[in-house]
């Protein structure tokens, strides 16, 4: 069997990316006051559409929970903010204040002046490949 195809192998190297990515990335939102959880959040609330808190936890691999103390947490801070859902009045979107767009922008910059760069054809294979291996494992999950 080929070294490559053999699961063990395969959950090394995606811990050792993953853990090596994580660090590397704490260092510089340590510098930034913001944790990776936050860092999360905050990437996605960037993209200005608002999001519920069920998405929120889905999208950032957070229980509900832990979710929503982190958002007090940032409601706190003056980070984000929540309003009714226009569309569905029993929801509530998060958002990001314009205190932390600014917040946003400023961590991101950091993050992304730090971060390795790949080639566009080695980072596009990586995202390829990554979001077939995670299709892969969870069709089998819930064929399973």
């Amino acid at each position: 069997m080929p070294t490559s195809s053999r699961p063990h192998d395969l959950m090394q190297l995606l811990t050792r990316a993953e853990r090596t990515a994580a660090r590397r990335l704490q260092a510089v939102l340590d510098e930034e006051g913001c944790s990776l959880d936050a860092w999360r959040v905050l990437a996605l609330l960037a993209d200005g559409r608002g999001h519920h808190m069920t998405g929120i936890a889905e999208a950032v691999f957070l229980p509900p929970p832990t979710l929503t103390k982190l958002v007090d947490h940032l409601v706190d801070q003056n980070l984000v903010h929540r309003r009714v859902d226009p569309h569905d009045r029993r929801r509530i979107l998060a958002h990001l204040t314009p205190r932390g767009q600014e917040y946003w922008r400023r961590v991101d910059r950091a993050v992304r002046a730090d971060w390795p760069t790949l080639t566009d054809a080695d980072g596009e294979l990586l995202r390829t490949l990554l979001d077939r291996l995670a299709e892969t494992l969870d069709a089998r999950v819930t064929h399973t």
